[in-house]
């Protein structure tokens, strides 16, 4: 796997002038060309790509993804490019982008073109398409996993450094786990559907497959925003009210009991889940186990209740009219949803709000769940065989997110002894993205990382912490009320940090360090509200060591904020004794040794 276009990376890199757009978009276009993998329906030709290229300009503030190669799945419109969900008959061209294509090019993100899928979205397998099956990249025996298959491919395979998918029933996070990436299924209405063909448009979400958990939250970043015109879009907050359980002790995690789990005799499936609790352990993660049933059966309503009457809305008329241009697979599974009565829709929401109820008095125990992305995986010969079973085990750990409204994140877990990938997935409440993207981060050893900052009050706004030399009166002030950045309140972090004096930054800036240890103290910050626009430009500005995190507050709220990487601060000074930067500044300036 070519994992060379990291945003953050690439960014850095065109920041030194060590690479340049034009260069990355090409090489990357090439690698896209020749690939043996049909990750792509539509690959745009170079011409139109380097036109993209051309009207970028300079790199300014405002484009944080300037130059960045991305790829789009094909149930998602691009302007002047054919949508065909899958079937060349269905084919139609947009005369406008979708909501967050419009977004993300505007942020400077550059479109190779539209990738393959399982047909209208319907399957976890990556095998329902009339444009060839990708497969894992990992071993081509195997699947990619679906719907949105030539988008994880084409991630994983390092023809872009991320990838528009969408995600009904696990869509976005199956493909991850079997390519080894990132998978983030954000909050429903947090990105905007508008452009989309829809799935069951009540449950569809876009989603976004990146290398690791801070692409996939910069790109989730850019992409969020309130869409009046969408009836599904959803002004929410980052960071929901309910307070994370281990604010001050080990993150506490729901699994299901081992009698639970299934894993359809697939052993190292089985053990590489063994290692994964062992690895959240080490972690110092406290694993709780929650009864998996109501989760269990709401997963079960999305294929064998009411709710596949939605895919009939969404394309049914399309599939009778043209039976011979739809798969049969999938002709079958949208053909169900034509028989059940508005009896049994009501029947079935009443369910699921019977086991939505049931499931939360574990959200008041646990801060996120984590389970398996997919209970194993399949060769093309075995789902070939057997399409409907093999299809409804990968779901067995996917299905209910999205019908009991939760975000989840998916990522590369302990590798099995065979060779093929194992992921898992952890999931919390709506609206709680920035904390299990944190979460998510830390399995992956990554700096903590923000998710997606969305509206706030129907503005689009949000809260950032500084602890720095962005403090009121200290040299990089500037950068906030230039950009139109009010302040909110002065404040502390929670008792959890260490402050550090990071060595050869100009001006000099401290880094915030959470604290696995019983150490941590509580840090001197202010908070500011900051346009989403202008939180745009900041972070396009931001290098490491630091980066855009959560930052837990004294009142055990949480916002964005400037957060720095445990894993570089071994040469710098701690100054946590100090309280906060602007008190170790007056002091070091007293002793003439600010910077020593």
């Amino acid at each position: 796997m070519n994992h060379d276009l990291g945003i953050r990376g690439l960014l850095a890199a065109y920041a030194s002038g060590a690479r340049a757009p034009l260069e990355v978009l090409r090489d990357a276009h090439a690698r896209a060309r020749e690939s043996d993998q049909p990750a792509w329906i539509t690959l745009l030709d170079w011409d139109a790509v380097a036109a993209y290229v051309d009207r970028l300009g300079p790199p300014t503030p405002d484009l944080p993804l300037y130059g960045i190669p991305f790829a789009i799945k094909d149930n998602i419109d691009l302007a002047g490019v054919p949508t065909t969900a899958g079937c060349p008959a269905f084919a139609r061209v947009p005369q406008e982008s979708a909501f967050v294509v419009e977004r993300l090019i505007a942020a400077g993100a550059i479109p190779l073109g539209k990738t393959n899928m399982d047909q209208f979205a319907t399957g976890l397998v990556g095998t329902r398409t009339p444009y060839g099956a990708c497969h894992s990249v990992f071993d081509e025996r195997y699947i990619s996993g679906g719907s949105s298959s030539g988008s994880a491919v084409s991630v994983a395979a390092g023809m872009v450094s991320f990838a528009l998918g969408t995600d009904t029933a696990g869509s976005g996070r199956v493909p991850a786990a079997f390519n080894g990436i990132v998978g983030v299924k954000p909050s429903l209405g947090l990105l905007s559907t508008r452009g989309v063909v829809p799935a069951c448009r009540t449950l569809d979400c876009v989603s976004v497959f990146a290398v690791d958990v801070s692409d996939g939250a910069l790109v989730c970043a850019v992409a969020a925003a309130y869409d009046e015109v969408d009836p599904y879009s959803r002004s929410t907050p980052a960071v929901g009210p309910r307070p994370a359980h281990g604010r001050h002790g080990p993150r506490r995690i729901g699994i299901p009991p081992a009698g639970q789990m299934r894993f359809f005799g697939d052993a190292q499936a089985a053990a590489a889940w063994e290692a994964v609790l062992e690895q959240a352990a080490g972690l110092g993660w406290e694993l709780v186990e929650i009864d998996y049933a109501p989760f269990a059966q709401a997963a079960g309503l999305l294929y064998e209740g009411a709710w596949i009457a939605e895919r009939w809305a969404a394309v049914g008329e399309f599939v009778a009219a043209h039976p011979a241009d739809v798969d049969p697979v999938v002709r079958e599974i949208v053909g169900r949803g034509e028989r059940p009565s508005a009896v049994e829709a009501f029947r079935g929401a009443y369910r699921l709000a019977e086991l939505r109820r049931a499931s939360e008095p574990d959200w008041d125990r646990i801060d996120a769940l984590l389970l398996p992305t997919a209970p194993t995986i399949y060769t093309h010969e075995e789902v070939a065989a057997d399409p409907l079973a093999t299809n409804a085990a990968l779901g067995t750990y996917t299905n209910f997110v999205n019908l009991l409204d939760l975000c989840a994140v998916a990522v590369p877990a302990a590798a099995r002894s065979d060779g093929l990938p194992f992921g898992v997935t952890l999931i919390a409440p709506r609206d709680q993205d920035a904390a299990v993207m944190d979460l998510a981060a830390s399995w992956l050893g990554e700096p903590p990382v923000t998710a997606a900052p969305p509206a706030t009050d129907g503005h689009e706004d949000t809260l950032l912490a500084v602890v720095g030399a962005h403090l009121s009166g200290l040299p990089l002030n500037h950068q906030l009320t230039d950009l139109g950045a009010t302040l909110v309140e002065a404040t502390r972090t929670a008792p959890v940090y260490r402050l550090y004096a990071l060595a050869g930054t100009v001006p000099p800036k401290p880094g915030l360090v959470r604290t696995q240890a019983d150490d941590g103290e509580s840090i001197e910050l202010e908070v500011w509200r900051i346009g989403h626009a202008g939180l745009g430009r900041l972070i396009g500005g931001v290098s490491q060591p630091l980066s855009i995190g959560a930052v837990e507050l004294a009142d055990g709220t949480t916002v964005s904020g400037f957060v720095c990487d445990s894993r570089v601060v071994g040469a710098s000074r701690d100054i946590t004794e100090w309280g906060g930067w602007r008190a170790f500044v007056a002091a070091a300036a007293a002793l003439s040794v600010l910077g020593g």
